[in-house]
């Protein structure tokens, strides 16, 4: 044997390490397995749990609409005369948390009058709030009926008698009926089924004969009759616009578009010192940014859905409280726009009266008037 293969059989054997890992690994990966396998099956039955009422309640409930498809035009981009400000902020809260959704406005001389969303007509001085009338339960105080709303117009009834103007001589009232099925506390389930059943009449006082100058409206909400009496402008809530029609004049029985596509949803429209006309919009379409109700316009089976699950109150809380207020010219131009982005002041705006040097701003839901002194703004 050589030298060499001597010291290969002297070499120590290197030792060995034995493990527990090749035995215990089968245990871990079991015991990992078994976890994820409950894991899976609990978010499984959690899931069914949840599902399974969903889909009961989405198949079994009856929506309380039956909305059919709209269309809209991209909303104008908030540039120009439209571009975002914060000037409604700098109005102040009148009555604040003595009022039900004060949402329209009139003056006698310096005593100011509003119509509130618990039924009744009060009248504002001297920091006070006397009712005057009240409408609804029981008999109403104070009130003449011109019309009833029990009364068919043309074979249909009037459910929710909306806004009016009356001309200079008294004669004639010209109001609008929102729907023959919805009535106020309703309002939002009339935008979102988008239903045309609304009308704009006319009323005399002196004959007391009703017609109707314009149908299938989808939510006629605010009128306001033209300086010259010539023409009255009614918001059409739902399609974002202002319609015209001609009542006296070489034009009368027409009608035509005021202004359309408009950057939010109008309510009542009231005159603007400068010849034009103010219109407080309930609620914005926002561009850019997302508009929910021009996203759901065209898609009535996620409105069905949303209001199978959900109350017209929950839904209100999805809504922008985004505050918006336009001066249109006397042609339907916008001339300007106040705003105030988070509803940090001026919420809800239904109505812009403007007297002796101010807007005063009315709501359909919240618990205040708002004034802004127009030298501010």
């Amino acid at each position: 044997m050589s030298e060499a293969d001597g010291l290969r059989q002297r070499r120590p054997l290197r030792p060995q390490v034995v493990t527990d890992d090749d035995g215990q690994a089968p245990e871990a990966k079991d015991g990992s397995s078994f976890s994820g396998r409950v894991f899976r099956v609990t978010f499984l039955m959690l899931a069914v749990s949840l599902t399974v009422p969903l889909l009961g309640a989405m198949m079994l409930l009856e929506s309380p609409i039956d909305p059919q498809p709209l269309s809209f035009k991209e909303p104008p981009l908030l540039l120009g005369v439209l571009h975002p400000n914060t000037k409604l902020r700098q109005a102040e809260r009148l009555f604040e948390n003595q009022l039900v959704g004060p949402e329209s406005i009139a003056h006698i001389g310096d005593v100011m009058f509003t119509g509130t969303a618990d039924g009744r007509v009060v009248k504002l001085e001297n920091g006070e709030i006397e009712t005057i009338a009240r409408f609804g339960s029981g008999p109403c105080s104070e009130v003449k009926l011109l019309l009833s709303s029990e009364t068919p117009i043309e074979g249909k009834n009037m459910s929710f008698v909306n806004d009016l103007t009356v001309t200079q001589d008294g004669r004639k009232i010209y109001f609008t009926d929102s729907s023959s099925k919805w009535q106020r506390r309703d309002y939002l389930l009339l935008v979102m089924e988008g239903t045309d059943d609304g009308r704009l009449l006319e009323y005399d006082t002196v004959t007391r004969e009703v017609k109707v100058l314009l149908d299938q409206l989808r939510f006629p909400n605010g009128v306001q009759l033209s300086p010259a009496e010539d023409f009255v402008l009614v918001a059409e809530t739902t399609m974002a616009r202002i319609r015209r029609v001609y009542v006296s004049g070489l034009m009368k029985g027409g009608a035509d578009l005021f202004v359309e596509n408009m950057p939010g949803f109008p309510d009542n429209i009231r005159p603007s010192s400068s010849g034009g006309y103010w219109v407080g919009m309930s609620t914005i379409r926002p561009n850019p940014g997302f508009s929910m109700l021009d996203f759901l316009s065209e898609r009535p089976w996620i409105k069905r859905m949303i209001f199978k699950l959900f109350s017209q109150e929950t839904v209100m809380k999805f809504v922008p409280r985004y505050s918006l207020v336009l001066e249109l010219s006397d042609s339907g131009a916008f001339r300007r726009s106040l705003h105030d982005p988070d509803g940090l002041v001026a919420t809800y705006i239904s109505e812009v009266h403007e007297h002796d040097g101010h807007l005063y701003l009315g709501s359909f839901r919240s618990p205040f008037l708002c004034r802004l002194s127009l030298q501010a703004v």
